[in-house]
């Protein structure tokens, strides 16, 4: 079921639809609506001509000539005209029923622009809520088979404004934004990383003398020769006995705690924004490896506490650092109870970041 924000040309999109948000007529205009027109070519008009035109929040279906896609689904957005005249609702019925025409018509992927942010005025934050809000309900009712983009035109880091002390913070860390993958040490591909206006308290790592008065008076769990067990008795400790006190896998731990949560897997699967198809490897494996975004995306969909995370994320050989900005902004959302993927990912794509499920 995953959903994404990208930001690019949805006329190069490949994917079973793209939608074009389009004026009454159908007929071609100015923004997404002429680009799609001129890409696929003098087919797509001749199609629409057939069609009788399109009402507000309605969608009709063509297909896709020159476009890299099966069919094109045009929808038209409300103008906005101050929020009093119904203009959200309409917007959600857009997607609604796009939603609904692409599963209808066997789509597995669909591309989406920002509907009536561009000419037809809705501020790009409630056109950008009620597009989050809409595809993801209709994923979480059922069509978790579907694979969703939100094709933005402007770059990410226009969104940036709207996150205040969070991005002051993230911009006096090393190396941002040029590390953009989190999992990796070596040199990061940047990813285009989804909803709200946030704030921060940076936290300060422990100072070297700290750590080690820490390390110093706590007691001895991990020897030097790499087991839980005190240095002491290391050298008495078969290989097998050492082996013996491996505790529960990444796995293990994720069905353990769907369990306890008296959740169904798919709901678990849903809230983490990932495909039935790599949870089924999870849940086949115990000793599977995730990703970091992976794990992280289980930790969400639990709604795990930061503790509960970072021993969750151990299991799968990861943890959380206070110099990575993407583990910065998950953190942050995790030490506010706030486990809504769909705006962290927001708030990930915003800086540049991978995002949670992806």
């Amino acid at each position: 079921m995953p959903f994404y924000l990208i930001h690019g040309d949805i006329t190069k999109i490949r994917a079973d639809a793209i939608v074009n948000a389009a004026n009454p007529s159908l007929l071609g205009g100015g923004g997404v609506d002429g680009a799609i027109h001129r890409a696929a070519g003098p087919g797509l008009r001749k199609e629409c001509e057939t069609l009788g035109g399109c009402a507000p929040g309605e969608a009709k279906r063509t297909a896709a000539y020159g476009l890299p896609a099966r069919f094109v689904i045009h929808t038209v957005g409300p103008v906005w005209e101050g929020g009093g005249r119904g203009e959200e609702e309409i917007l959600a019925s857009c997607y609604r029923r796009s939603l609904h025409l692409a599963a209808e018509s066997g789509c597995a992927s669909v591309a989406f622009p920002l509907v009536s942010a561009g000419a037809y005025g809705m501020p790009r934050p409630i056109a950008l809520r009620v597009a989050g809000e809409e595809i993801g309900a209709f994923l979480a009712d059922g069509h978790d088979e579907m694979t969703v983009l939100l094709v933005l035109f402007d770059p990410p880091a226009s969104m940036r404004g709207t996150y205040g002390e969070l991005n002051r913070t993230l911009e006096g860390l090393t190396g941002f934004p040029r590390e953009a993958n989190p999992c990796s040490a070596a040199a990061p591909e940047k990813k285009k990383g989804l909803f709200r206006r946030v704030g921060f308290l940076a936290e300060r790592a422990p100072r070297a003398d700290a750590c080690k008065r820490q390390e110093e008076s706590a007691p001895p769990t991990l020897s030097s020769a790499g087991g839980f067990f005190p240095d002491t008795a290391a050298d008495s400790v078969s290989l097998e006995e050492a082996l013996s006190m491996i505790d529960e896998s990444f796995s293990e731990m994720l069905l353990r705690k769907i369990d306890e949560r008296g959740m169904k897997d798919a709901e678990c699967y849903r809230r983490a924004n990932v495909d039935r198809k790599l949870f089924s490897k999870i849940r086949s494996d115990p000793q599977y490896r995730p990703s970091k975004t992976t794990a992280l995306a289980f930790a969400i969909a639990l709604e795990l506490s930061l503790a509960e995370t970072e021993e969750l994320l151990l299991k799968a050989g990861y943890a959380l650092s206070p110099s990575a900005p993407f583990d910065v902004i998950v953190k942050y959302f995790i030490e506010r109870g706030n486990y809504n993927v769909f705006e962290i990912n927001e708030a990930l794509y915003a800086f540049d970041q991978k995002q949670i499920g992806a």
